[in-house]
């Protein structure tokens, strides 16, 4: 599958797939669309350990994009990191992935960094479910 953006079905059956690796217990993820043109996908992925990854994209299938995202990640209640795409252009460290960036610890809403493995020509989930499955090796080491 060269870019599963291109389709509800394509990106319907990646997200399927993404979401049965092995350190995925179970997914909510639906992938729905009102129009052959654009799509959303919601829901939480769950992880052993308390971890989930709660996620939102808005996609265009006929441009083969994400236009729109967010993912969260959580252990238990605690919100650990997110990422989105709202344009922060007065911060001049972000401008190497502009608008793409991480809202991390330890003032979370204000503290950003750059996020390069994200974009909106390619799905996201693979690299955001990988930082996830790295943290639980951690926890586990």
């Amino acid at each position: 599958m060269d870019n599963p953006l291109k389709s509800l079905r394509e990106y319907s059956i990646f997200v399927a797939e993404t979401a049965g690796r092995p350190a995925v217990r179970s997914s909510t993820v639906r992938v729905w669309s009102e129009s052959p043109f654009t799509g959303v996908a919601t829901g939480e992925i769950f992880f052993a350990d308390g971890f989930r990854l709660r996620i939102r994209e808005e996609l265009d299938f006929d441009a083969g994009l994400i236009t729109s995202y967010g993912y969260e990640a959580y252990r238990e209640q605690e919100r650990l990191w997110w990422y989105d795409d709202f344009p922060h252009p007065h911060d001049p460290n972000l401008a190497v992935t502009f608008p793409h960036h991480k809202h991390v610890p330890p003032d979370i809403k204000h503290n950003r960094i750059p996020a390069p493995k994200l974009s909106f020509r390619q799905p996201n989930l693979p690299a955001v479910i990988q930082e996830i499955e790295e943290l639980m090796k951690q926890r586990s080491a």
